[in-house]
Order: C-alpha cells, then structure tokens, then sequence
C-alpha cells in the first residue's frame, strides 16, 4: 500500500490518503514544534509521495500551523483543491472573550472565518468540532454547520474527542432534520488506547463514519524510543508533557519490539500498521516534527503484519472496557447463541443449559 492507495472516508464519497498528515507540530512557538522551513518540508514530501489529507486546527501553535499551510498552499497554485484539508474549532484564541471559542453560532463562524483567512482558502474540506460543548444546545452547533455547508463554505464535518452518547445524539438529529450528518471521528487511539472500542469505534462503524485516530504511537511510547533498559525519552523538551511508560504499558512495548525484531522494521511501523488495519479505521493521523520522522513512519503502508503477530498484539494490548462491554461481549453469545457454532467460533453454554432437570 503507499499513501496514494485512497480509501474511502467512512461511507462518505471523499477519498482520502491511509495516513493523514496532522499538522499540529507546524510552528516552533512552544519550542517542541517545527519551523517554517522543516515543516514544509514534511509538507512537500507527503504531497509528492501521493498524501492528499492534511489535518491541523485553529489553535495549534497559536494559529501558526494553519498560516504555515496557508502560506505554502498560496504559492503552489492547483494543490489546495487536490488535497482534503482538514482543520477544527472549539480553541478559543482570544484572551478573555467569552464567546472567541466552543461551539455556539457566534463561535463556530467566527472560528472558521479566521481560520479561513489563515489558510488563506474559501472553504475547508472536513470541519471537525474539537471537543465536546456542554453549555450549547447540540442543534445550535449543528444547523450553524449545516449553514455553513450549504453556503460552501466547509464540505463534510465530523467530531472529535466527545462521548458517545453525545456523537449518536448529534448524529440522529442531523439525520432527523435533513441537516449535514457527521462523516467522521477523530478519535485516540493506538495499542496503549483502545477504550474507544467500547462504545465510539462500534457507533462509528453502525453509523458508516470513518475513523481516524490521533496519537498512534501514544506520545511516542511506541516508537521504539522507549525500552526498559533506557526509560529516558531522547526529547527532554517533551519529557514533562509526556512522562515515562508504566509498567503495563512496557508489556505491550516489548511485544511491539520484539514484532519489529521479526519483521525487520521498526516499532512505530508495526503499531502503524496494526492500528491501520483495526475495524472502522478510515485514515490515521501522523505527526512529524522532522522529515525523517515522516519518511519512518510510512513504511508502516509497506508492512503487513501476519494473523499470530496481530493476534499477539490484539492479546496483550487488551482495553478494560466501561459497562456494559465487557459484559456484553462475554456473556452475550453464550445467552443467545446456547452452545451454537457462528460465524466460525463455538459459543459458550449457559450453565443451568447443562442441567438435564431444568423446567
């Protein structure tokens, strides 16, 4: 697979790049980002290697990420409307004002037009809500999207980083009242976060909006930085946003590690392409602060990891899920199915099932 192999953005009919290019470490105002130069760098060899989705936000560095790809989108004419650019609102930027972020009418139009005036665009591809507003009314943040849809303004939207229960109830609501329904989730998610399998992955897939997680490696956890013979990160700038693995989380960094070792690649190459293969997943997000952190991370599209490798890795990488999950998932079958073989696997038998003197 390369990142001009596209694939289908939930059941949406934009096409998108396996790997989207998140942009939140264009600009080095906080000291752990990349400048102007580096980050077109990154930006021009994702676009030549056939990447065309590109994900930033209002907020990241300040609004210098989304004037970086502004910028570089202006002085290469015909790019912009080849790529699916994405960026998102609910930061606000404005010290003190009230109502300069979240998600109300006044919010979200003022958001997107600043953030079209820094991406120096009339329209954005896939608008994203940025996190969950408990203090406006859903139908408030939905038709004021829908608006914006039908003024041409953005193209599809999606959220991320909100409950379940709140995305199924956005999304019926559009659904209800002929507004833009969501398209897609932006979601964490990687071998060391995977309780969205609880509730968000399964909403997504029964909904048909595409998945796309952010923080892959888990902060680069799963790097390959990361052993228990050097618990040191080699990024002392993000060592205090970051912290160090527990030991749980080294369980899973040497099943990963020893993978690599297997498979000649990397460690970020196989949680890459686990997580690209995982139910629902449409396009995940890779960062890079250096262009070689780009070039690492996709060969994750050339590897392909073997039945007993993803099943190590689906083993030890096992979420504890909310009620009712797990439950659910365990007992469920046994109560409906009575010992039955489906889909290929031998359910289980409700005990008192077993009991020949039952009624």
């Amino acid at each position: 697979m390369a990142l001009d192999s596209y694939v289908g953005l939930g059941r949406s009919g934009l096409k998108v790049s396996p790997f989207c290019l998140g942009a939140m470490t264009f600009g080095d105002e906080d000291g752990i980002g990349s400048g102007v130069e580096e980050s077109e760098k990154i930006l021009r060899t994702y676009l030549d290697r056939g990447g065309n989705f590109i994900d930033t936000a209002n907020f990241y560095t300040n609004g210098h990420s989304e004037k970086i790809l502004g910028d570089f989108f202006a002085r290469h004419g015909g790019l912009r409307d080849r790529t699916v650019l994405a960026t998102k609102f609910y930061g606000n930027l404005h010290l003190g004002d009230p109502n300069g972020g979240g998600a109300g009418r006044k919010a979200v139009t003022d958001q997107l037009e600043q953030s079209l005036r820094r991406l120096r665009t009339d329209y954005i591809d896939l608008y994203w809500l940025h996190n969950w507003d408990r203090s406006t009314p859903v139908e408030e943040t939905l038709r004021t999207l829908d608006d914006l849809v039908r003024a041409g303004k953005i193209r599809y939207i999606g959220f991320s980083n909100t409950p379940g229960w709140f995305t199924a109830q956005a999304h019926t609501t559009a659904l209800l009242r002929s507004w833009t329904p969501l398209t897609a989730l932006q979601v964490e998610y990687s071998l060391l976060a995977r309780t969205v399998e609880g509730e968000l992955v399964p909403l997504a897939q029964d909904t048909g909006m595409g998945i796309t997680p952010w923080s892959p490696l888990k902060n680069g956890f799963l790097s390959g930085k990361y052993t228990r013979r050097d618990t040191s990160p080699t990024d002392a700038a993000r060592a205090p946003i970051v912290g160090s693995p527990s030991e749980a989380q080294y369980a899973v960094i040497d099943a990963v590690a020893a993978i690599a070792e297997e498979t000649g690649t990397s460690s970020a190459a196989v949680a890459l392409a686990w997580l690209r293969n995982r139910p629902g997943v449409s396009s995940t997000l890779i960062g890079a602060r250096r262009l070689e952190h780009l070039e690492a991370n996709l060969t994750a599209l050339e590897l392909t990891l073997t039945r007993a490798q993803t099943d190590t890795l689906d083993q030890v990488s096992a979420p504890t899920l909310n009620y009712p999950a797990d439950l659910n998932r365990e007992v469920g079958p046994m109560l409906k199915y009575a010992g039955a073989t489906v889909d290929g696997h031998k359910t289980p038998v409700y005990p008192p099932l077993l009991d020949p003197a039952r009624y």
